[in-house]
């Protein structure tokens, strides 16, 4: 009986422990794929824009790379690769374009699993 009740404690603990760790904040689930075109479609851009658009992606997914690579400062990192990266949108973007593309990201990451602190 005393096994049974172990047994159970410990199935009941990793269980615990592996929901535990599914809802942590990762940037492993992030793909680095951010589709210019549609983006640009769905703000509207002009051709200026489109391309400042493109370097702010590709700069945002290394930025994004790094917090996935990174054991130690993996939240600092991805607050300061979403924060950086909204940051240079804003300087981009019209406020109307703004606010559409902040909606856009905060619903793709809350998608992908990922909180910031």
């Amino acid at each position: 009986m005393k096994r049974l009740g172990l047994t159970l404690v410990a199935v009941f603990c990793l269980a615990a422990s592996s929901f535990a760790a599914g809802n942590q904040p990762t940037t492993a689930n992030w793909e680095g794929n951010i589709n210019v075109n549609k983006l640009s479609k769905y703000l509207k851009l002009n051709s200026n824009q489109t391309e400042e658009v493109a370097s702010i992606c590709d700069y945002f997914s290394n930025q994004m790379d790094k917090a996935a690579n990174s054991s130690k400062k993996q939240d600092e990192l991805l607050k300061n690769a979403v924060y950086g990266n909204l940051k240079l949108m804003k300087k981009t973007l019209s406020p109307e374009q703004y606010s559409k593309y902040n909606t856009v990201l905060n619903i793709t990451l809350q998608n992908k699993g990922i909180e910031l602190k």
